[in-house]
Order: structure tokens, then C-alpha cells, then sequence
């Protein structure tokens, strides 16, 4: 098989949109200001509040912001003093606004902290230069705070029928469940777009799925994002595989990288259901995961074609990656042909998970597309989800 470099990223298509954006704080919207509403400045959207001049504006609304316009009026001394309070509490950049400020307003105005004094009615011309010197740094600051917070799991299988969609299902509800009480959130992209039903076996009928993301192109945004993925009870957020099937090479790997970031961005940890075929995308997120989980089973074919899984890994530089089996369908009994300690000795490396083999919790689960714990709230199955779960937590740097 002839395999693309997956380190050939360099031309990476990125996605419009940022989580902050631009929050004008103004007492009316009269004029040009009135086109505003819905527009992009600086590669950010506009998003408005009408408050009165002198009322206070709390510090916590504008750390959600990138930058924040706060109207001041020139004869209104409790407005002026109100933006001079706000430069002291917080870190966000301050763009003052006002109706034919004097120039000593400006210089005063400069001088307690605004990056920049616009001229009342706003403009979006007057916006895209004040913006521009601040590009740079609200980029940066995004950069930090996407790398401290976000996580990526990909799942890829010895070979298909070992339970790994399954597995993944159950495992990443576990997951999104104690992640929410801890104020965090989780993603589970099923990209397996030409078998993938993840959707399906988590009883699930998304009307939206990856492939409306990949036909969006540029206008992919958190909030196209957010609207293409159905929310699980478990609060497991599911993007499903298209209904109809794809060709591998449909999808590119600039647009599986930007829609997998977004993701990222949008809920932390994300999951990816990887197809049992390899495409040049595929290795690129492996490249890019925190975490793999390589889902097998304990049998002669499936420890092989997991062997041939991890040798086209390092085949294509991918050695490296965090890369952890899970042994799923475990049956212990002393007179098994493949037995644990075999799982070394072809894999190179041990188990670090077993999942008992309970078929009919399972199965039961998947016909009714619920959970497991539905089915029988205390099993076998439950309390290896458990210990994965926990794995995963603590290998992502997850405190719980």
C-alpha cells in the first residue's frame, strides 16, 4: 500500500471563526453601527450589547471576549471613569468609542489603558484597522489556550468485527459523563465514513452529519460545529459518519485536520473512530493524538493484524506516538491457545487494558442503543469501562 507522509502538514486549511470574538458594548445602535450586527472584524464576529454609559460592565463578560469597544460619552465624566475602571480589571484589550472625542479625551482615554479611541458611528473599515495590530496577539493567545486544554483519542482497530465502534461508544459516554462534573466536555467524530455507526448504536438519528462539515469548507465555525452534532444523554457530544457512503480519498486531509481542531477547541477531548483502512488523513491524526488506543482481540488473526497495525506506524514514523492495546472480548481460561503474556510477545508491548467479553450485556445495549449500565448496572464489562476510563483521564493529564 502506498501511503502518503503524514507529516506533510504544512499547508494546513484552517477554519474561520474564532471562540472569542469581538463584543461592542454600546448604548444604542444608530447608523452604520446598526450594519454591524452578524459581520466579521479582524476574523472575528461582532457581537453586541446595548448597555446604558454608566452602567458597570462586569471584567468576567470581557474574559470571553478578544477584544472589547466600550462606548464613552465626552460629557459624561461617570462613563469615562466607568472604561478607566474596566482597563485596571481586566486583561482583555479595550477599544474606546465615542461621538467626536476631543483630543484630550483621547490622549486621557490612551493613556488609562485603550488600545485605541473609534470615532462614533463604528465602522467596519474603522474596526479591521484598530483590529490589526491585535491580530497577532489574540491568535497567540488562542494557540495557548488550544494547546492547554485540548486532547485527542483516536481509536484504531486490528481489523474490523473486534468490537472496537463498540467499545469506543460505550467508553466515551463513561467518559463524557464524569468529564461534565468536573465542568469539562467531550466529542466523538465518527469517521468512519464508509461503515461508521456510532450514531446508530448510541440510539442516536443525527440529521446532520461529518459530511455537511466537509461541504462547509471555509465557513466552518464552532457554531456550525455545534449545530451538526446531536448530544448524547451522557452528554456525549456525537458527530456521525455520513448516511451515505464516502470514498476514503473524498476526504482531504486539510479539511479532517480543521473539523477535528474545531472539535478541539470546542469541547477538549475528542475522540475519532478511525475506518479499518488507511488513508493519508488517518495517519495524520494518529500524528497528531495525545492517545491511540489499538483495539484487538486475543486470537492469533487479531494479534497479528495488530502487529501489522504497529509496524506500518513506525513504517511511517509514527513509532513514537502514546500507542496503548486494549484487548477487548477477554475471556480468562487455562486452556486458551493465545493466552495474555502473548500479547508481548508479538505486540512488542503489553496490554494495558482488558474488556471482559459479556456479549449479552453488549448486544443488548447496542439493539436498544443505550448504555450498558441499562442493561445491567453492575458487571464485569462496567467495571473494565471504569478502569479504562480512569487510564484515559490520567494519561491525558485529566485531574478528577
Amino acid at each position: 500500500m502506498s501511503v502518503m507522509n503524514p507529516h506533510d502538514t504544512a499547508k494546513v486549511w484552517r477554519p474561520q471563526g474564532r471562540e472569542a470574538g469581538v463584543h461592542l458594548y454600546l448604548s444604542g445602535a444608530e447608523g452604520d453601527s446598526a450594519e454591524l450586527f452578524g459581520a466579521r472584524a479582524g476574523g472575528m464576529p461582532l457581537s453586541f450589547s446595548l448597555v446604558p454609559l454608566t452602567d458597570w460592565i462586569d471584567p468576567k463578560e470581557l474574559s470571553s471576549a478578544a477584544v472589547a469597544v466600550v462606548q464613552v460619552d465626552p460629557g459624561t465624566p461617570a462613563s469615562i471613569k466607568r472604561f478607566e475602571r474596566l482597563a485596571q480589571a481586566t486583561e482583555t484589550p479595550l477599544i474606546a468609542a465615542a461621538y467626536e472625542p476631543p483630543l484630550a479625551l483621547v490622549r486621557s482615554l490612551l493613556r488609562s489603558g485603550a488600545h485605541d479611541v473609534l470615532p462614533l458611528p463604528l465602522t467596519l473599515d474603522d474596526l479591521e484597522t484598530s483590529l490589526a495590530p491585535l491580530s497577532e496577539r489574540v491568535a497567540e493567545k488562542e494557540v495557548e489556550a488550544f494547546a492547554g486544554t485540548s486532547r485527542l483519542v483516536t481509536v484504531i482497530k486490528s481489523r474490523g468485527g473486534c468490537g472496537a465502534t463498540s467499545l469506543l461508544t460505550q467508553l466515551a459516554c463513561r467518559f463524557a459523563q464524569h468529564e461534565e462534573k468536573h465542568g469539562r466536555h467531550a466529542c466523538l467524530i465518527d469517521l468512519d465514513v464508509q461503515f461508521g455507526d456510532v450514531a446508530f448504536q448510541l440510539g442516536l438519528k443525527p440529521k446532520l452529519s461529518v459530511g455537511d462539515l466537509i461541504e462547509a469548507g471555509a465557513r466552518l465555525d464552532g457554531e456550525l460545529l455545534r449545530s451538526v452534532a446531536t448530544v448524547h444523554p451522557s452528554g456525549l457530544a456525537v458527530i456521525a459518519s455520513p448516511p451515505e457512503m464516502l470514498p476514503l480519498e473524498a476526504l482531504s486531509n486539510d479539511h479532517v485536520i480543521a473539523i477535528v481542531e474545531r472539535a478541539q477547541r470546542e469541547y477538549g477531548t475528542v475522540f475519532v473512530d478511525l475506518p479499518a483502512n488507511w488513508a493519508h488523513w488517518s495517519l495524520s491524526l494518529v500524528a497528531r493524538s495525545h492517545l491511540v488506543l489499538l483495539v484487538t482481540e486475543l486470537t492469533v488473526a487479531g494479534l497479528h493484524r495488530a502487529r501489522r497495525q504497529i509496524d506500518l506506524l513506525q513504517e511511517q514514523g509514527l513509532g513514537n506516538v502514546e500507542l496503548r492495546v486494549v484487548v477487548n472480548r477477554f475471556e480468562k481460561g487455562l486452556f486458551r491457545t493465545v493466552k495474555p503474556a502473548d500479547v508481548e510477545k508479538v505486540l512488542g508491548r503489553p496490554a494495558s487494558y482488558t474488556v471482559a467479553n459479556e456479549p449479552a450485556v453488549m448486544d443488548a445495549a447496542l439493539d436498544r442503543g443505550v448504555l450498558i449500565d441499562e442493561v445491567k448496572r453492575k458487571s464485569a464489562l462496567g467495571r473494565d469501562l471504569d478502569t479504562l476510563d480512569a487510564g484515559l483521564a490520567a494519561a491525558l493529564g485529566l485531574e478528577r
